[in-house]
């Protein structure tokens, strides 16, 4: 009974934060096209040069840019200090998401790598535990249940620090290389930025959600399982 009761009020708090927050992947791929703005931001440079440039910008040229035209969006892999771009050149966003993973590269590598480490090691115990349950071998389900929740409260914090602080100053950075590159009109870099704050604004929001999510949801996949 008090599995059930765990999984009825954590589904009830990814409602209501749903509600809090009001915001949808419809008006986020909505907000991403701007067919105006694309046409601008297509004066700048490629990608790669672009994060080659920023890179300088920010005194960080030790990482690695490789380029993934199956890829839909960029990457920053802390283990290897690697920078996968994926294919944005129709995209406006593409400053602004490359400024993203080049800020990544120069956060604390003490978090990062802690990130890292610790995000494989919270899967393969979610997903040992999840078995276990699920074969009916697992003891004490409750003290692991208290473990997994500590655990998600833990990724959730570490993850939501690199990701808003990222997210956060991406769109300072955007904007100060691209005065400096003085290619556009400075209206139409105040036309981008103007978009980037309203992308921004549901983003951010979006990015802690799904956070918070993902960790809700693994613990109500375990609850689901210890009552069977």
């Amino acid at each position: 009974m008090e599995y059930a009761i765990i999984v009825i009020f954590l589904i009830f708090i990814l409602i209501l934060l749903a509600v809090i927050y009001k915001f949808s992947m419809k008006d986020i791929k909505a907000m991403a096209e701007d067919k105006d703005l694309d046409n601008i931001i297509n004066k700048m440079p490629e990608n790669k040069q672009i994060c080659e440039e920023i890179l300088k910008k920010i005194n960080n040229t030790e990482v690695t840019i490789q380029e993934d035209e199956k890829a839909s969006n960029c990457l920053y892999i802390a283990a290897t200090n690697k920078i996968i771009i994926g294919n944005l050149r129709q995209n406006y966003t593409r400053v602004q998401t490359i400024a993203h993973e080049c800020l990544h590269s120069i956060q604390d590598k003490r978090i990062l790598k802690f990130n890292f480490i610790y995000s494989n090691i919270y899967l393969l115990y979610f997903a040992i535990i999840s078995i276990l349950a699920l074969f009916k071998v697992l003891p004490y389900k409750m003290t692991f249940l208290n473990i997994l929740i500590i655990a998600s409260y833990i990724y959730y914090f570490v993850r939501s620090y690199l990701e808003n602080d990222a997210m956060t100053k991406a769109r300072f950075l955007a904007k100060e290389y691209m005065e400096e590159k003085n290619i556009l009109e400075k209206q139409d870099i105040n036309k981008v930025i103007a978009k980037y704050d309203k992308l921004n604004n549901l983003g951010i929001k979006f990015t802690n959600y799904d956070l918070m999510f993902k960790t809700i949801i693994k613990i109500i996949i375990f609850a689901i399982v210890c009552m069977f």
